[in-house]
């Protein structure tokens, strides 16, 4: 390949690299699905470069640490997500009391509450 050739790949994975920034600090999930193909695909072309020190690959690999970070936070906050609600699950399921003694009681909450009218 020549120069310009290489440097179109690495622009364009900059690119890429720059909407997935813009899809994670949106929280566009979705987005960042349909971005993986072409990434991968460029990042597999810059791989077979013969490249070995350039201005260029060293900010677009600025770029990958950046959005490392940002997915490992916004992974990180799913799991938090993801353990808050099991948490509310689980105390819409339960009642926990603790007694004079300091031992923990649970009590089952009935998920239905009927009401009886009576005349």
């Amino acid at each position: 390949m020549t120069f310009e050739a290489d440097m179109t790949l690495i622009k364009s994975l900059e690119e890429v690299l720059d909407l997935e920034r813009a899809a994670l600090v949106q929280g566009d999930l979705d987005r960042l699905a349909h971005m993986v193909p072409e990434k991968e695909k460029l990042i597999g072309a810059i791989n077979d470069l013969q490249v070995q020190d350039s201005d260029a690959l060293i900010r677009v690999q600025r770029k990958v640490e950046r959005n490392q970070a940002l997915l490992n936070s916004a992974a990180a906050g799913i799991r938090a997500v993801a353990t808050r609600m099991a948490e509310l699950r689980r105390v819409r399921q339960e009642f926990s009391t603790y007694g004079a003694d300091g031992q923990r009681s649970q009590f089952a909450v009935r998920s239905t509450v009927k009401l009886e009218k009576r005349a």
